[in-house]
C-alpha cells in the first residue's frame, strides 16, 4: 500500500517530465519528415529520408562535425587541464585565498553572451582589444582573432568561462583528500611528480570524469558565443552542428531540414554520452 501510495504521489511528476521531453522530440522527428518551408508554406507533405538526405550531403556539415569535435576537445583540455593546475597551487593556506577563489570562480556566472561580447570587444578586437594593445607594446602586427582564427578564438571564449567550473570541482575534491597520506608521501621522500601521479591523480578520477561529462554535454551545443562573435564564419570555419541547425532554420527558413539536423545532433549526442557514461560508471566501480 505505501509502495503504490508513493508511486501515485510521483505519477503527475514524472508523466509531466515524459511529456516534456517525449512531445517536443516527436514534433521535431515529425518535422523532420515533412516538406515545412516557412518561405512557402503551402508546399508542405511528406518527404520522407530527404531532409536526411540534404542535410547529410550539405558542403557545411562535414565542416560542421570536425569543428564540434575539435571545439569540444579542445576545451575539454584546456579546462582540464588548466582548472587542474589552478586547483593545485590554490589549495594550500596564503593571504587572500579566499578573494582568489571567488575571483577564480566568478567568469562562470557570467552569461554566455555577456561573455561572448566581453572578449570580441575588450580582448579580440584588432584595435583596442587588450591583445591587440599587447602585440602594439612588443612592436607586433596585431592579429584579426575573430577572422584569422575564428574557431580557437572561440576555443579561448568558452575555455575562460568553464576553466572555473573545473577549478570548483577540483578544489572540493582537493580539500577531501586525507592529510595523512601526503604527510606519509612526504616522510617517504616522495617528489611532487610522483605524489601527484600516485596520490593526486587516482584522487581525482572520478571529478575528472564528472567535469568532462558535464561540459561535454554542454559543450556539444554552444551556439551563444559563435553566433555573437564569428556568425560560423568565415565561410565555415567556425560553424558548428549547433549553428549550422540554427542557419536552417532561421536563416534558411528551413524547418524541416532544420529538424532533420536536430535529429543527427541528438544521435550524435546519445552515442557520446554512452561512451562517457561507460567510462564514468568504470571510475565509480574502482
Amino acid at each position: 500500500m505505501t509502495r503504490t501510495l508513493a508511486r501515485l504521489l510521483q505519477a503527475p511528476s514524472v508523466i509531466l517530465l515524459l511529456l516534456w521531453m517525449v512531445v517536443p522530440l516527436g514534433m521535431t522527428i515529425y518535422f523532420s519528415t515533412i516538406r515545412y518551408q516557412l518561405l512557402y508554406p503551402e508546399r508542405s507533405g511528406f518527404v520522407g529520408w530527404s531532409n536526411y538526405e540534404f542535410f547529410f550531403t550539405d558542403p557545411a556539415f562535414w565542416p560542421a562535425i570536425l569543428n564540434t569535435l575539435t571545439l569540444v576537445g579542445s576545451v575539454l583540455i584546456i579546462t582540464v587541464g588548466l582548472g587542474l593546475a589552478i586547483a593545485l597551487l590554490i589549495d594550500r593556506s596564503f593571504p587572500g585565498r579566499g578573494v582568489l577563489r571567488v575571483l577564480l570562480i566568478s567568469p562562470f556566472f557570467i552569461m554566455p553572451t555577456v561573455n561572448a561580447l566581453l572578449w570580441k570587444n575588450m580582448m579580440l578586437h584588432p584595435i583596442y582589444g587588450l591583445f591587440a594593445v599587447f602585440a602594439g607594446f612588443f612592436g607586433l602586427e596585431p592579429i584579426e582573432w575573430l577572422k584569422d582564427a575564428p574557431l580557437l578564438s572561440v576555443i579561448m571564449i568558452v575555455s575562460w568561462q568553464w576553466t572555473p567550473f573545473a577549478i570548483l570541482i577540483f578544489i572540493t575534491s582537493l580539500q577531501n583528500f586525507d592529510s595523512e597520506q601526503k604527510e606519509a608521501a612526504l616522510l617517504d621522500g616522495a617528489g611532487f611528480r610522483a605524489r601527484f601521479i600516485y596520490l593526486i591523480l587516482p584522487h581525482l578520477a572520478r571529478p575528472i570524469a564528472v567535469v568532462i561529462m558535464i561540459q561535454t554535454i554542454f559543450h556539444l551545443s554552444i551556439f551563444a558565443e559563435i553566433f555573437v562573435t564569428t556568425s560560423g564564419g568565415p565561410g565555415v570555419q567556425s560553424t558548428n552542428l549547433a549553428f549550422l541547425i540554427f542557419a536552417q532554420a532561421l536563416q534558411g527558413f528551413d524547418v524541416g531540414v532544420a529538424s532533420a539536423g536536430g535529429v543527427l545532433a541528438i544521435i550524435l549526442a546519445n552515442i557520446v554520452a554512452f561512451f562517457l557514461i561507460r567510462m564514468i560508471g568504470r571510475n565509480l566501480a574502482v
